[in-house]
């Protein structure tokens, strides 16, 4: 359903600032004359296909042209952001950022957070979010259609938890394409040929996600499964977990919410997610 709200989205010629436009004029949720975005250059070479999409330099131009702001711009160039959004909604998708800062720098306290992942680029993201209280059900009504148009949204109870899933969910592919690059190693290490290792490496991550997301059942039923089955799957199993997977993963887990929740620092690095 269209949106009659303009949105614009800070950081628009960025990975994830771009995914969600495109998104949301795909599908019909917002028309090309209703978006504008900001960056750094000007341009508006994402959205070339996409006539009446407004495109401007000025930040606080596109504050004083809409009605919704999306911020998508690195975690570390948020102190750069120099808007007044006072009595327009605001949504922040910074990692590291929280709802106080972000409404202590837009001017606003419409904020909500929500954090996003790279598979926004197709559609398929998992998009937790969380609202200050100031926020309006019909705000968080609208919040969830446009961040729906990129795969699941989903409001959480509080600002802890939405640290926590950006160290979870926020990671996008990363966690499986580091399982996949392990796999692909001991696949070519074993002589198979590099084209055929990472087909099959691919394949059996895929076609299992699929497999796991059609069953929604836990992960942990079919692991138990495939133990009891006795195995050669059941054998690389158990000695995956006697090696200590769990604690590998729960430990990097950690590590990445410490970050996240601001209890340790990240490296200030270049993030395509969010530039623009």
């Amino acid at each position: 359903m269209e949106q009659n709200f303009v949105i614009g989205i800070i950081g628009g010629q960025g990975w994830m600032g771009r995914a969600l436009g495109l998104a949301l004029l795909e599908q019909g949720i917002v028309s090309a004359d209703r978006l504008v975005v900001s960056s750094r250059s000007g341009s508006s070479n994402a959205y070339r296909d996409w006539r009446g999409v407004r495109c401007v330099k000025n930040n606080r131009e596109l504050v004083g042209l809409v009605d919704v702001v999306i911020l998508s711009v690195r975690p570390q160039d948020l102190a750069s952001v120099d808007i007044d959004a006072g009595g327009k909604l605001v949504i922040s998708l910074l990692a590291m950022a929280s709802l106080q800062e972000v409404s202590s720098r837009v001017g606003g306290s419409r904020v909500v957070r929500a954090m996003p992942n790279a598979a926004a680029e197709i559609r398929r993201a998992y998009f937790p979010w969380f609202a200050a209280q100031q926020v309006t059900a019909a705000d968080k009504r609208l919040v969830q259609t446009l961040l729906e148009s990129c795969g699941k949204a989903r409001e959480v109870a509080n600002e802890r938890d939405l640290d926590y899933l950006t160290a979870l969910s926020g990671a996008g592919p990363a966690y499986p394409a580091l399982l996949a690059q392990s796999m692909l190693e001991h696949a070519k290490q074993m002589g198979i040929a590099d084209d055929i290792a990472l087909e099959a490496v691919m394949q059996t991550l895929v076609g299992g996600s699929l497999l796991l997301e059609r069953l929604g059942t836990d992960p942990g039923d079919m692991v138990e499964r495939l133990i009891a089955y006795d195995g050669t799957t059941a054998q690389g199993l158990r000695t995956m977990l006697d090696e200590g997977i769990d604690q590998a993963v729960h430990r990097g887990l950690e590590a990445a919410h410490r970050v996240a929740n601001g209890t340790d620092k990240a490296p200030h690095s270049r993030n395509t997610l969010t530039e623009g």
